[in-house]
């Protein structure tokens, strides 16, 4: 293990801040997900919240939230309230946060 970890074919920062930039980029994860996934696959908590805050830091949530709606809901009118909760709960199954999906829904809510 000690040669294999030398070698860096053992790595779990390598391949949890891998891992988690292909999820959220690739699939538009939220950090919410990503966290699930990570632990899962046995990486420890104080790696998955540095990775975390690094991918997420700086308001991208939001700004990753707002692109995969937009891309995904493009032509819906989401001032409709059926159209509006199917984006909601489609933005939380990705695995963002309460906050940002509330900060989203007030924002289309008002028409911007």
């Amino acid at each position: 293990m000690g040669k294999l970890r030398a070698l860096k074919y053992i790595d779990d920062e390598s391949f949890a801040r891998d891992w988690a930039l292909s999820r959220a980029g690739n699939r538009g994860y939220g950090p919410k997900r990503i966290e699930q996934e990570l632990r899962a696959k046995g990486v420890g908590q104080p790696l998955i919240r540095e990775i975390i805050g690094v991918i997420f830091g700086y308001g991208d949530e939001e700004k990753n939230a707002r692109a995969l709606l937009e891309k995904k809901f493009r032509g819906i009118d989401l001032r409709d309230p059926k159209a509006l909760r199917r984006a909601s709960a489609f933005l939380a199954r990705r695995g963002y946060s309460s906050e940002v999906i509330f900060a989203l829904v007030r924002q289309q809510m008002q028409g911007d």
